[in-house]
């Protein structure tokens, strides 16, 4: 299975504040701009590549303490696990849209293979980290957004090796975001 992560960050790196809020993302950069045919800088297309994904528990807390209405749910109809070894059921406003998931990282992705699952986002700091860290991830989308928080949640943990990124596509929007493509080439 394929498994591709599409994610903005802070130019420093965090992908949240300190407590875990994302509202920075709506006020950096030129709100002014006429952004054209890149309005969602390339998430719809993405997110129709996709057939399922795969976050942490902090990602789905985040999610739902947005209290998205159908109408503004990003995911369409994708099956969504979600990664916890503590809570086993989801929050009230996501039941039905996501399903827990607690085992090996491994386990998971041959489950969702054996579905007929193809292709995978993968969202949240320690979740991507893991996935790295099981060679799991193929490609990475990082947006970044012209924005210093100077402390946070980095997009990256601690990683078991070095990582190769290659085949890097970057892209500058009319807001001032830069976003960049890589393969990943574990060494």
């Amino acid at each position: 299975m394929k498994c591709s992560v599409y994610i903005a960050t802070s130019v420093d790196g965090y992908i949240a504040t300190p407590e875990g809020a994302v509202d920075w993302l709506h006020s950096a950069g030129n709100l002014e701009t006429d952004m054209g045919d890149d309005l969602d800088m390339g998430f719809g297309s993405f997110i129709e590549s996709v057939d399922c994904m795969v976050m942490g528990r902090k990602c789905m807390d985040m999610i739902s303490s947005m209290n998205l209405s159908l109408e503004q749910w990003p995911y369409g109809d994708i099956h969504i696990a979600v990664l916890s070894n503590t809570v086993r059921t989801p929050p009230e406003n996501l039941k039905g849209k996501v399903e827990m998931f607690s085992g090996k990282i491994t386990d998971l992705v041959k489950t969702l293979e054996s579905k007929g699952f193809k292709h995978a986002y993968i969202d949240g700091g320690s979740t991507i980290t893991s996935f790295l860290n099981h060679r799991l991830i193929d490609e990475m989308i990082i947006t970044r957004a012209p924005v210093l928080l100077g402390e946070g949640i980095p997009l990256f943990g601690k990683l078991d090796n070095q990582i190769r990124l290659v085949n890097s596509e970057a892209k500058a929007f009319a807001n001032d975001f830069i976003q960049i493509k890589y393969r990943v080439n574990y060494l």
